[in-house]
């Protein structure tokens, strides 16, 4: 799996590397067949009151692209929320997969006489 963490107007410290790698995890845990992952966080610096705090995820598994965008004030609320929405999706495209490779239905009144 590759993995790209990058910033946008923001430094990528250390701390926030290891929290999105842990929240990856259950990503992986969930389905092992991710090949390539990219996640940018953004801070958006529009006014003072309104600082908002944006991370992006694209997950690309085989065959598909999966993006993910959260905002939120809290740059750590924005990630969790984030990789909420990313878990929903992964288990939604493997339920998909797994979900093509039944019996029709012919075959299978002819296996129950």
């Amino acid at each position: 799996m590759n993995l790209t963490i990058s910033g946008h107007h923001l430094e990528v410290t250390t701390a926030l590397r290891e929290y999105v790698l842990t929240k990856l995890e259950r990503i992986t845990r969930h389905f092992d067949q991710v090949v390539d992952v990219n996640v940018l966080l953004t801070v958006e610096k529009n006014k003072e009151k309104e600082r908002r705090q944006k991370a992006e995820v694209t997950l690309h598994v085989k065959g598909k692209d999966i993006f993910v965008e959260q905002s939120h004030e809290d740059l750590y609320a924005a990630i969790d929320q984030l990789m909420d929405k990313l878990d929903r999706q992964v288990c939604r495209y493997k339920d998909k997969l797994q979900d093509h490779n039944h019996e029709s239905t012919k075959r299978q009144e002819l296996a129950a006489p």
